[in-house]
This record gives structure tokens, C-alpha cells and sequence, in this order.
């Protein structure tokens, strides 16, 4: 199995950066020390199918003659055969790296979309996994996990993102097994608690109020919620 490959048929793979966008844009839904989930009910947006370049050319060439006949120059049409992918956005760059460009591979070609309803988006950005050999371990650790727990998980687009470094102290070796098991045991215990359809709320603090800062002056992080309904989740080992 390569880091590119998920290890459940129920899971689909989000491809394209606007369905990260859309999912990125609503606010977290769970999250551990390193790790953040982000859910969005629906499916991938259809891809768009570039005009075949024959009918193309047609349609202009018969647009040249009818302004030739009309006595006027013709207007010749540019044609454009780069697939349009909307703006660029910010967020999105520097989320991996060019050798393994993983969801943003615009020439990948999507999972099926018959009988899936449930697909996955990994973003392990390079400021919190400086070695590639890390962000494959981190990548597959998430397959691993998101798959043992994909049959109890709600229909829908699930991006899991790091959204810190592991301790380099604790940690020095780019790839390890403690690692890999510090890693795996987080995202277990994140992923059964998707499973439990448990989510952290913050509450919304009142407007011109200052976040309490910690000792190190950094704004306090918010706390979860209580667990949710009890239940065992649906996550292999």
C-alpha cells in the first residue's frame, strides 16, 4: 500500500481544492494536541469536462466564414484548453510538497462516486512536518485509522488537518515507531469520537471581550464539551 491509497472501499478521496476549500470553511468539528477533523454533509462537487478540442475548432471556423461572408474581418477565438479550477486561494499553498502533491494532483482521476458517500481529505502542512518521510507516516496513520472507522462515521467530506508539530524533543527521528503509535493512538480516540457524533463547541465570547492569555501570553485554548452518548465506536484496531 502506498501513502496514496486508502484502506477502506468506503471511503472516496476528495481531489479537488475547492471541495478542501468548502470543507476548510466550516469550523472544526473535533480536534486532539495535533490534529483537527472538519465535516461537511454532501458530496464532492462534479468535475467540469473541458469542449472537445474538434468542436471547438467547428464552431469557430464556422463563425470566421460567417464574417467573411458578412464583408467584416473575422474575430478568431482563443482557445483555451487549461482546466479552470476558480481562483487561486491563499490557504491552499504550501500545504504539501511538489513531490507529493497527493489531494491537489489535478490529474488524478476521483474514486467512483456509486455507492460512496463517505470521502476523506488529509492536509499535513510542511511547517508542522518539515520531512516528507513524516508526512507520508502522518498520511497513512489517518488512512489507517479513518478507514478501521469509515462504516461508523456520518456521510459526508472529512478533511482531517495536523494543526501542530509533534514535539521534536519527544520525537527526534523522522519516522519512528513511537511515532507512528503516538500518531495512531490520537487519531483512534479522535475518530471514535466522530464516530459517537460527539463535537467541541466553543463558546462564543461577548463582543470586545480579550481571550485569556496563559503564562506564556498565548490566548488560552478553549476546552471541549463534555463526551457525548455513550456507545462503542465502530473502529477496528
Amino acid at each position: 500500500m502506498t501513502a496514496g491509497d486508502l484502506d477502506s472501499s468506503l471511503l472516496g478521496r476528495i481531489v479537488r481544492p475547492v471541495d478542501y476549500v468548502r470543507v476548510l470553511a466550516t469550523p472544526m468539528r473535533l480536534r486532539s494536541p495535533h490534529f483537527a477533523v472538519h465535516h461537511l454533509a454532501g458530496r464532492p462537487l462534479p468535475l467540469k469536462r473541458p469542449m472537445a478540442r474538434g468542436l471547438a475548432l467547428s464552431e469557430e471556423s464556422d463563425g470566421a466564414l460567417a464574417t467573411a461572408e458578412a464583408g467584416r474581418a473575422p474575430v478568431t477565438a482563443r482557445l483555451s484548453t487549461e482546466l479552470s479550477t476558480g481562483h487561486p486561494d491563499p490557504f491552499m499553498q504550501g500545504v504539501d510538497d511538489s513531490q507529493d502533491p497527493g489531494p491537489f494532483a489535478l490529474g488524478e482521476t476521483p474514486t467512483p462516486a456509486g455507492g460512496l458517500n463517505r470521502w476523506l481529505g488529509l492536509v499535513v502542512p510542511k511547517r508542522h512536518a518539515r520531512r516528507a518521510v513524516t508526512r507520508t507516516l502522518v498520511k497513512r496513520q489517518i488512512r489507517h485509522v479513518a478507514a478501521a472507522c469509515a462504516s461508523g462515521l456520518e456521510p459526508g467530506l472529512w478533511v482531517v488537518r495536523q494543526r501542530s508539530p509533534f514535539d521534536p524533543k519527544q520525537f527526534p527521528s523522522a519516522a519512528s515507531d513511537a511515532l507512528k503509535e503516538a500518531a495512531r493512538d490520537e487519531l483512534r480516540a479522535l475518530f471514535e469520537r466522530a464516530v459517537r457524533g460527539e463535537r467541541d463547541r466553543v463558546k462564543a465570547r461577548p463582543a470586545g471581550e480579550v481571550p485569556a492569555r496563559g503564562k506564556s501570553g498565548k490566548a488560552a485554548r478553549p476546552r471541549s464539551t463534555a463526551p457525548g452518548p455513550a456507545g462503542d465506536a465502530s473502529c477496528a484496531a
